[in-house]
């Protein structure tokens, strides 16, 4: 190895391929890499998810991540800001002495900024410059914040999954739930480019459902039980909420900016209510942990009832899409109703979902010179 310990520093607001390129630039040339994640507090994205991504992307067992606050100020004029940062930077770097791990001083620093020959000097080290003009990797922090879907090719998969719009399709049994989740998935891939990857989330719940009663039927050696002699109980709703929401993730991590998915746990709750006739706060635990942005109410009005012998009846629709939407309204979650035959609904979707595209996204402004 050249060097015995390389230092890379930046905010990571978010990672980016850029950031990859340098910190395997360094593993390749170092024999130990320390990389500091510099978050102020005025920034959204938490500086822990920042450091679990970089701890996700980088492996290598000779790459340790250091998440650091700093809310200096920043002056690349002034000796005093520049002494208050390398101070954070070090005391970052210290808590892993204090371990009683020795961790040999920094030898090289590279960066890709204009401050990096400044940053190598106050830590006496050798300025390793990874192109400055970002030519290989034409991207930056800011860039990403300004236009995410822009830049989609450039972000890691656990940064794709935190920044994709989910779009959430829920109603009663039989609504043409399914038919158009598939239909705004396949919309938004026809437009190609980066929406190409767009993909959708099928429900577990109805999964669950049919190895559920399959293994009874094992069990009780009668292949003539139905739904009905099925007994659930709370802890499958959650099970089910949490292989739905890894589900999501999963499909997230490599897919478009957009997702959709076909019921969420926000629904799995409101079925936990219809079959045991009371809250699942632990379902509801996992809705409000897992990041959704619009949620679809397909209206029973105009739909014929199919039963394909998976489903409770006619008579249940109503009250449940009555439940929905009640829900909808009073967790104030933002939600449309798409009413009339498939093409309008798949129309009003698709309109919704422009909408909440073209709002972008949003990101508190970093301190800056």
């Amino acid at each position: 190895m050249t060097y015995a310990h390389g230092l890379v520093i930046g905010k990571f607001y978010p990672p980016h391929a850029g950031h990859r390129h340098l910190v395997d630039t360094a593993a390749a040339t170092c024999a130990r890499v320390s990389v500091v994640v510099a978050a102020s507090t005025v920034e959204s994205i938490p500086l822990a998810l920042r450091a679990a991504w970089l701890r996700e992307i980088h492996r290598q067992p000779h790459v340790e991540i250091f998440p650091v606050v700093d809310d200096v100020e920043i002056d690349y004029d002034s000796d005093e800001i520049w002494s208050a940062h390398v101070m954070a930077f070090r005391a970052g770097l210290a808590m892993r002495s204090g371990l009683g791990v020795h961790v040999p001083p920094v030898d090289a620093v590279f960066s890709s900024e204009a401050y990096g020959p400044e940053l190598a000097e106050r830590f006496s080290a050798v300025h390793v410059p990874v192109d400055p003009p970002r030519d290989r990797f034409p991207v930056s922090g800011t860039a990403v914040r300004d236009d995410p879907a822009g830049n989609w090719e450039f972000l890691s998969p656990p940064v794709q999954a935190y920044l994709a719009r989910r779009v959430v399709v829920v109603g009663a049994e039989s609504t043409g739930t399914t038919t158009l989740a598939r239909a705004l998935a396949a919309h938004y891939a026809g437009r190609g480019g980066v929406w190409a990857a767009t993909r959708w989330v099928p429900e577990y719940g109805r999964t669950f459902t049919e190895e559920k009663l399959a293994a009874a039927r094992r069990r009780a050696g009668d292949p003539s039980l139905w739904l009905d002699d099925l007994v659930w109980e709370s802890a499958e709703f959650t099970e089910i909420a949490e292989h739905h929401a890894a589900l999501e993730d999963a499909a997230a991590r490599s897919g478009s900016p957009l997702l959709v998915c076909d019921t969420d746990a926000f629904a799995t709750a409101i079925w936990h209510e219809r079959y045991l006739g009371a809250p699942a706060p632990e379902v509801e635990a996992v809705h409000e942990r897992t990041p959704h942005h619009l949620w679809i109410l397909t209206d029973p009005e105009g739909v014929p009832f199919e039963q394909d012998g998976w489903r409770d009846g006619e008579s249940i629709r109503s009250w449940m899409s009555g439940r929905f939407e009640e829900e909808l309204e009073k967790q104030d979650l933002p939600h449309i109703t798409v009413t009339g035959p498939h093409e309008h609904r798949l129309a009003t979707a698709v309109a919704a979902t422009d909408a909440l595209l073209a709002k972008g996204w949003t990101f508190n402004t970093p301190l800056k010179p």
